[in-house]
């Protein structure tokens, strides 16, 4: 069978040696050394200033709003954007922290909100701040909407969970923000299990974070760091000054275990992409080629860091052909994992059909996607093409 996740890590026998070897020998399993190192190796290999890494997607998203909200960027009840075609982990926050999200639609071809769906938007409604998601490796001309969104004062954030190191216009996707998220969940480009880091270029953004991460302490920052803040709020440097909470807090620290991992996989970042991307290239022109499926637009995309393939049928009938096709061969696939977010229960249940996006509903009940992994064999890659055919 052709899983959706070969296996929990590249080269995964090595790494799980060497976890184990961690695991015996470290004498701290909680936050510690291998934090900074893969903090700084991952913002490197972004080309990011800073990198925070946090225990989850959902933590990851929820940290940079709350960031916003502590640094007076946005405030309650402001408009806040987000891509109609998403997971649950980019709107839920907007709507926990009392603000108001707005859903974009989407266009077909690339997935992803475009200039003209922001613009549509932005016109009727005072937009405060865009949160996209860059879906499936993929974008729209996302030089476009940066511009716009500076132009009309939108914060522009990037939920860069599936598109780990695509470059667009000579730059990696997630480094055209005020501040971007991305995923190291082992169904995503890279494994340390579950967690998510949070990059950004600005210095004001990245101690908060680093507050909002742990308790609102002023621990994990620079010592210089801690006695300006310190001395703006009053807070002696003695016993009890490790313990003052600063700002609003949650607790959102992964452990040392996923640091380590972190850092055993990203010397491997170069082959990973290297073989998604030919496999890609591959996929894609197959789909390309058959009138049962939606064209999708890559040609303006450099490198395409791809870790699945979105099937998008031209009907209700196509999809349940292609569905029964792929699993009767033993491909695992997934029928509808991004849903339309204004289709979703929890939506419904506040928001009733108050939004309706044409294209994200469209894609919403017409496709699937299967795997595109580092790992393939040469006898799956075919059996995959054959069925694409």
């Amino acid at each position: 069978m052709i899983r959706l996740i070969k296996s929990s890590f590249y080269n995964e026998e090595k790494t799980k040696k060497e976890l184990c070897d961690f695991i015996t020998n470290a004498k701290q399993l909680s936050f510690s050394k291998y934090c900074k190192q893969f903090e700084s190796d991952y913002s490197k290999w972004q080309w990011s200033k800073y990198c925070v890494f946090f225990n989850s997607w959902s933590s990851a998203n929820l940290a940079i709003i709350q960031t916003l909200l502590n640094l007076w960027k946005i405030k309650k009840e402001d408009n806040i954007a987000f891509s109609s075609l998403t997971w649950a982990t980019n709107v839920m926050p907007i709507i926990q922290l009392w603000l108001n999200p707005i859903p974009l639609d989407v266009e077909v071809d690339t997935l992803n909100v475009s200039v003209e769906k922001l613009k549509k938007v932005h016109e009727k409604t005072n937009l405060k701040a865009l949160f996209i998601t860059n879906l499936l490796w993929l974008c729209d001309e996302i030089e476009k909407i940066k511009a716009y969104c500076d132009e009309n004062n939108i914060l522009f954030l990037e939920d860069n969970c599936e598109s780990m190191w695509t470059i667009y216009q000579g730059n990696k996707l997630g480094n055209f923000w005020e501040i971007s998220s991305f995923s190291t969940y082992v169904g995503h480009h890279m494994s340390t299990v579950e967690w998510w880091m949070v990059c950004t270029d600005d210095e004001e953004y990245y101690k908060m974070l680093i507050i909002v991460r742990a308790h609102g302490w002023d621990r994990n920052m620079s010592k210089e760091d801690q006695e300006k803040i310190r001395k703006e709020n009053n807070v002696k440097n003695d016993l009890h000054s490790s313990y003052a909470f600063f700002n609003l807090w949650y607790n959102l620290r992964p452990s040392e275990l996923n640091w380590f991992l972190g850092c055993t996989q990203v010397p491997y970042l170069d082959e990973i992409v290297e073989l998604r991307e030919k496999n890609f290239q591959t996929f894609v022109k197959l789909i390309n080629s058959n009138p049962d499926f939606e064209n999708i637009k890559h040609k303006h995309i450099e490198l395409v860091s791809s870790f699945s393939l979105p099937i998008i049928c031209k009907s209700k009938e196509i999809l349940n052909k292609y569905m029964d096709l792929f699993q009767k061969n033993n491909v695992e696939i997934r029928p509808i994992v991004w849903w339309d977010i204004t289709n979703q229960i929890f939506w419904k249940n506040i928001y009733w059909d108050k939004y309706l996006n044409k294209n994200a509903r469209y894609i919403h009940e017409n496709w699937f996607y299967f795997w595109n992994s580092p790992e393939y064999t040469t006898e799956e890659i075919n059996l995959l093409c054959s069925l694409l055919k």
